[in-house]
């Protein structure tokens, strides 16, 4: 299983990285959407820890490609956008679980276990 961290902030990305690999995962990092999708091996045993706030293709433009998989990934959506932008860009992926900015270890954690 491989954890997918699509993020386009490097300090953000690099604290995820480091954690996720203290935690046993193997992470790997994309800094858009786009690149993810066109360069990442996406099995149904993945997680992809998914930033809303994508440039490009907005990160639930990525999430709705992922869920027309037939093995889709287990996806985790994480932003630091207000409560009203987050009920915008999920009204659509409403079972999607949400990660608030900033992340806390012991939330991550929980989240990919």
């Amino acid at each position: 299983m491989i954890v997918h961290i699509v993020e386009d902030d490097r300090a953000v990305a690099d604290a995820l990285y480091i954690v996720l690999g203290e935690l046993g995962y193997l992470p790997t990092v994309y800094s858009d959407g786009e690149t993810f999708l066109a360069e990442a091996t996406i099995s149904a045993k993945d997680i992809v820890l998914l930033d809303l706030g994508l440039p490009g293709m907005s990160g639930v433009d990525v999430a709705h490609q992922l869920n027309s998989r037939a093995s889709a990934p287990r996806i985790i959506a994480i932003s630091g956008k207000t409560r009203a932008g987050l009920n915008r860009h999920l009204r659509d992926l409403p079972d999607m679980p949400l990660l608030r900015k900033p992340l806390s270890m012991e939330a991550l954690a929980e989240a990919v276990a």
